[in-house]
């Protein structure tokens, strides 16, 4: 992965944008997540037992549509729960699970519940570009996971996105974990390694 040194003021600055980007989006496409789950092909994904999904906030797409097609497939999924030392843990989810306020407020399993490895991570996103970087809210959290996971095997990463969310190019930082793939309400696309 080709590290660079950004300017922290233009990251923000294109964070602001796409999160904007992103409302209207979500606005615009109510039914991107159903749009998103349809253009999955059968064979794009590794054999997958167990998914990590997210709830969606701030118009992200929904992954619901593309969780109950993976749960029909038998996979099961997890959620992430934010810690206070700004890691991520996946844990057990199934859809009745109860949840309650992670680190940074998100809805979560609660703490005590199983934590797995997950097969294939759906990530939550504000940009990204055909190269497979990813730009995420900011906190790393994303990242530190992904890096943690990859450190212990082999982890899909599949960014879901509205298609209005892709641009040039991202400046990747060297801890910036890349995607292996973006679904999105117009298709699917693996992605080279940047």
């Amino acid at each position: 992965m080709p590290s660079s040194d950004p300017d922290p003021d233009s990251r923000h600055d294109l964070r602001r944008r796409l999160r904007r980007r992103r409302r209207a989006l979500a606005i615009a496409a109510p039914d991107a997540g159903e749009a998103a789950a349809r253009h999955l092909p059968p064979d794009a994904l590794p054999r997958v037992r167990t998914f990590a999904a997210y709830l969606p906030a701030g118009g992200e797409i929904d992954p619901g549509p593309l969780s109950v097609r993976l749960l029909a497939l038998g996979a099961e999924r997890l959620l992430p729960r934010a810690l206070e030392d700004g890691s991520l843990k996946f844990l057990d989810a199934p859809l009745d699970a109860p949840l309650a306020p992670d680190a940074v407020g998100v809805p979560a399993p609660l703490p005590d519940s199983p934590e797995r490895r997950p097969d294939l991570v759906i990530t939550p996103l504000v940009g990204f570009d055909r190269f497979g970087g990813r730009l995420g809210q900011g906190g790393g959290h994303y990242d530190r996971a992904l890096e943690r996971l990859r450190r212990t095997g082999p982890v899909f990463v599949l960014g879901l996105a509205f298609a209005g969310q892709e641009v040039d190019r991202l400046a990747l930082e060297p801890h910036d974990q890349t995607l292996d793939a973006v679904l999105t309400e117009a298709g699917y696309r693996s992605l080279p390694q940047a």
